[in-house]
């Protein structure tokens, strides 16, 4: 095997594995809180980042998505539950161009959101992003029982 062919490997080799890397590195991957207590777990997703219920708060109004705007799905469980993808990663600490389902309203949004350290920062809208609301979710460090 020539040098060059070597050299091309070895630059094959790093740029397939640069991409996955970068995923698994990023600040917005992991289980977050959000203010009634339930955790969500955002996790890779194709090119993208989804969001997922993981556990469900004690406080928590309803185990199941009661407010689905599909009658047939008004009996499943929340756990479990896939709130949000298509967050695209614009830059290190901002994700865009998602969709996010809110169980307690069973409406979808546009969304957005920033990471800063241990806080998240989503931004559910209609629109365009003036005519939303912020909520700020933080980073879950310590374990818990997952759901079922």
């Amino acid at each position: 095997m020539s040098d060059m062919t070597k050299v091309f490997l070895l630059l094959l080799a790093i740029f397939t594995c640069a991409a996955p890397l970068h995923a698994q590195t990023s600040p917005f991957l992991g289980d977050w809180q959000v203010p009634s207590g339930t955790i969500i777990r955002i996790a890779p997703c194709s090119t993208d980042f989804c969001m997922r219920i993981v556990f469900i708060s004690p406080k928590a109004d309803s185990t199941m998505d009661i407010h689905n705007p599909d009658a047939n799905l008004r009996g499943k469980s929340l756990c479990n539950l896939e709130i949000g993808s298509h967050f695209h990663a614009s830059d290190a600490t901002h994700a865009t161009s998602g969709s996010i389902y809110d169980p307690k309203s069973g409406n979808t949004y546009h969304g957005s959101m920033v990471v800063e350290g241990d806080t998240l920062k989503l931004r559910g809208y209609v629109g365009i992003s003036l005519f939303g609301r912020t909520e700020t979710w933080h980073r879950v460090h310590q374990s818990y029982a997952s759901c079922h």
